[in-house]
């Protein structure tokens, strides 16, 4: 026989291959349960007694010093465990351990991991662990679950005991609270988010476990079933609770299983394959991605993460719920309890939170339902619903059916808390958090935790229409004018904020139903408005609203708005000033309710100029171009004078360019251009002009202004997008202009993410870098390669390209719409090269990880239909390259 020193290898070398057979049975078993959350609970306990059993026979093996003991910790002290989750141990010490027996804990826990452990230790005496508890809540924590495993049971009691005597439950309650508001921030406040983190994000497990932690702490209670008992959830709140926290475990454990790590995110690249392992199916190609109004048409991973979503809102409320009812009975327990002042028969206030008198007053007086969002927005000092409230709005959701929705004193009560003058956002917010937004305004419903695959928004269809909502209320704070100083002044002379907040709500309320989500919104909208007594005027505005909701931004972003015929027809389809204003505002705010990432003050600038340009058309005054180039000139001499140019200096250069480049150009622009290139043309003489490269913080946004001014060739454009492309810059928007002698005159919006802070360095960099790169007879450089991101490789765009002539049949409308990646502009360009097509305009639109790219160009090769046909093919094997 063996002795434990002299077989210790192949003890080992047996005991990590009995753990991973029966590691690996569990993960088999868990495989198995496909979509069905009942048994995930006790594969996790299989899991962790698998555990147990690997440990404590290591323990036995090698012989472990009697005074010591080992306590599972943490989650694992939970007594269920996840594939590939640390296993949380402590080692407890004797007060005076010896040096030998701190050798013996380290040789344990290098065993552990020979044997297959990803183990989590630590080694502490009894004082130490209670040292460390009172100095940091997440060891407090992690003791509160501690579980014996092996060694003095008598001293692992001890612990138990003075870490309860040393516990006080109400700051317990407060710390966790705190902690989670912290965690929360960290995931954007949101159970939305598009790759949401399971365990640790809004209404994920953590959320759950907090709970747990705290009526433990309080001796309320250790399960569901206990603190149903106690009378601190209902046995519905319970089996929510049960229900909820199971899926949310079997997806963690799904994930952990297909990543074969620790991945408790749905990140993209496991949306799928997750959702394939619980059993849904992904539509035919040929139906994917087109809007149709059947359900079975969505895609799996979107069936799959809309049930996270509404299993984590459900977490997030009973969570709220739970935690605001043990923290009143902890305070009630250690101080006098709070007066309640009356508000009225149904409501008063306890310590600044709204609360029902009774708890089943909505079940009997279901007006008081959305009555309780007015009251909140109307009585001064009220931050809250009382957690007897929530519980009550909670239990109460089957009330709100299609006769509620059809009471008129409901829909009356909905109307006056659109037209409330403050509360607007936080009202509409909680209604949605308590499920009775949705409940109410039934097309809002669909919306809840759907998904945008369209790699632009990065919010669930709910949260982005609730974010335009709030953009749109700040236009009328006066302590927000300063973050959008132009939609203040507009929003300061429109009389019915209610209208916009109508249109914010059911802007995208059609999305993922089939068909054009702007037309079926407009529909929604109108009965909404007949259903709530709105006037035929207000109703027809809102309708427009959002029928149109998208045509600003297209116009801006992808029209030439220099052409007076672009702004006629936009004004046109406007019809009136307080139709162009309400579409500007709501615009503005749709754009920044998509992403941080999208907005930028270049986006600004072309709203605005397309706002101002079609007021003066609504205003009886038609863009006259013979006009508006004068009064640019005017300006831009004005501007010129302060620089104390030369008389008649400009004279050289305005010479070489027609009205076109004046449209194009702002007065600024013109004198910015005018004030480098006049000198350089008057020191070149009659001989050629030289290369002039200038760059400048741009005056309308982010990033740079780049002026190049050189001889016209057919490659320029590329070369121009190679050195951006190389230098690491992103091109925002390109003016295109060619003299009258054959000189290029082209401006550039360009941003890179070190801008900024080192503008100086950059604009030295552009300014000696890009002459060189502009040489005739050097070689094109390779476009920079980059890796496709995980979200355009889970969501990919199909690829389009689309060409028309314009009205005169001279130039041609280029349109692009693909996968946005580094050098994408660069190899567009190399394509133009290639076939000689020269480049007017470029309208640069980025929206999120997609491109919308509209060129206006023109060559002899756009006139012939085999041309045209392999220029479109050529792009698009550009566009579909990875």
């Amino acid at each position: 026989m063996q002795t434990a020193a002299s077989g210790e290898p192949d003890l080992l070398a047996s005991l990590r291959d009995q753990h991973r057979q029966g590691k690996a049975e569990v993960l088999a078993a868990i495989e198995a349960l496909g979509g069905r959350s009942a048994g995930v609970h006790r594969c996790l306990r299989r899991l962790a007694g698998l555990t147990d059993r690997t440990l404590r026979q290591l323990w036995r093996t090698l012989g472990m010093p009697r005074p010591l003991a080992l306590l599972a910790v943490g989650g694992y002290g939970r007594g269920e465990l996840f594939p590939y989750s640390d296993v949380d141990v402590l080692v407890l010490l004797p007060a005076e351990a010896t040096e030998l027996q701190r050798r013996a804990v380290e040789r344990f826990v290098g065993a552990c991991w020979d044997v297959g452990l990803e183990i989590g230790s630590s080694a502490r005496t009894i004082e130490e662990c209670l040292h460390e508890a009172a100095c940091d809540i997440s060891v407090q924590t992690a003791l509160l679950e501690a579980r014996w495993l092996a060694g003095p049971r008598a001293r692992a009691a001890e612990l138990q005991r003075r870490v309860q005597q040393a516990l006080d439950p109400l700051a317990f309650c407060r710390a966790k609270q705190f902690e989670m508001q912290q965690r929360h921030q960290r995931f954007e406040n949101t159970p939305y988010a598009l790759e949401p983190n399971c365990k640790e994000s809004p209404g994920g497990l953590r959320d759950l476990h907090v709970i747990l932690w705290v009526a433990k702490a309080a001796g309320l209670g250790r399960t569901w079933t206990e603190l149903a008992r106690r009378g601190l959830a209902t046995a519905h709140e319970a089996r929510q609770l049960r229900a909820n926290e199971a899926l949310l475990s079997l997806i963690r454990a799904r994930l952990h299983v297909l990543a074969r790590r620790r991945e408790d995110r749905l990140v993209f690249d496991l949306q799928s394959a997750l959702a394939s392992a619980f059993g849904l199916e992904s539509p035919p190609p040929a139906t994917e991605g087109r809007e149709q109004t059947a359900r079975r048409v969505r895609r799996a991973s979107e069936r799959l993460m809309r049930r996270y979503y509404w299993a984590a809102k459900a977490v997030t409320q009973l969570n709220q719920i739970l935690l605001l009812n043990i923290r009143e009975r902890l305070e009630h327990d250690s101080t006098h309890p709070t007066q309640l002042r009356p508000i009225n028969e149904r409501f008063a206030e306890r310590d600044g939170m709204l609360e029902v008198v009774r708890d089943d007053l909505y079940w009997h007086e279901p007006h008081a339902i959305l009555e309780t969002f007015l009251l909140y927005q109307q009585i001064p000092g009220i931050k809250g619903l009382s957690a007897r409230t929530l519980r009550a709005l909670y239990n109460a959701r089957p009330v709100m059916n299609a006769a509620f929705r059809r009471d008129p004193v409901n829909r009356r009560t909905f109307m006056q808390i659109l037209q409330q003058p403050q509360g607007i956002t936080h009202a509409f917010r909680l209604m949605n958090q308590t499920s009775v937004l949705g409940r109410y305004l039934w097309p809002f419903r669909h919306t809840v935790g759907q998904m945008q695959h369209d790699l632009f928004h990065v919010y669930t269809v709910d949260q982005h229409i609730l974010m335009v909502l709030r953009n749109v209320r700040r236009f009328f704070i006066p302590e927000h004018a300063h973050e959008y100083p132009f939609c203040s002044q507009l929003a300061a002379g429109w009389d019915k904020p209610w209208i916009l907040y109508v249109a914010a709500l059911f802007h995208d309320i059609a999305k993922g139903r089939g068909g054009d989500h702007s037309e079926l919104g407009a529909r929604d909208v109108m009965i909404f408005a007949r259903q709530h007594g709105i006037a035929r005027e207000d109703a027809e505005l809102i309708r427009f609203l959002v029928a149109e909701h998208l045509t600003m931004s297209h116009v801006a972003q992808r029209q030439d708005t220099s052409d007076p015929e672009v702004v006629r027809a936009f004004a046109r389809r406007v019809g009136d000033e307080r139709r162009l204003t309400g579409l500007y505002l709501l615009t503005v705010a749709d754009i920044r309710g998509t992403s941080p990432k999208v907005w930028n003050g270049w986006k600004a600038r072309l709203l605005e100029d397309l706002y101002r340009a079609t007021l003066r058309v609504l205003g009886g005054g038609a863009p006259d171009p013979h006009a508006e180039v004068e009064a640019r000139k005017r300006e831009a001499l004005a501007l010129l004078a302060l620089h104390a140019l030369p008389h008649q200096a400009h004279v050289a250069l305005w010479g070489r360019l027609d009205v076109g480049y004046f449209m194009r150009h702002s007065a600024d622009e013109i004198a910015w251009h005018t004030r480098h290139l006049s000198r350089a043309l008057a020191q070149a003489g009659a001989s050629a002009a030289p290369t002039v490269v200038r760059a400048r913080l741009s005056p309308v946004g982010e990033g740079l202004q780049v002026m190049v001014y050189t001889a016209d060739q057919p490659d320029l454009f590329a070369r121009i997008c190679g050195y951006f492309d190389q230098a690491g810059f992103s091109i925002l928007d390109a003016k295109i202009h060619t003299t009258a002698d054959g000189y290029a005159l082209d401006t550039f919006q360009v941003a890179t993410e070190t801008m900024p802070q080192h503008y100086r360095e950059l604009v030295t960099l552009v300014e000696s870098g890009l002459p060189a790169a502009l040489a005739p007879q050097a070689a094109l450089p390779a476009p920079a390669r980059a890796r496709l991101s995980r979200r355009m490789r889970s969501f990919p765009v199909l690829p389009r390209v689309t060409l028309q002539p314009d009205e005169r049949g001279q130039r041609w409308l280029l349109s692009i719409s693909a996968s946005d990646r580094k050098g994408l502009l660069y190899r567009i360009a190399q394509v133009f090269a290639r076939h000689r097509v020269q480049l007017q305009l470029a309208k640069i639109t980025t929206l999120g990880e997609r491109v919308e790219d509209t060129f206006v160009v023109s060559g002899p090769a756009l006139h012939v239909t085999r041309e045209q046909a392999q220029l479109t093919q050529d792009l698009l094997e550009v566009l579909d390259q990875p």
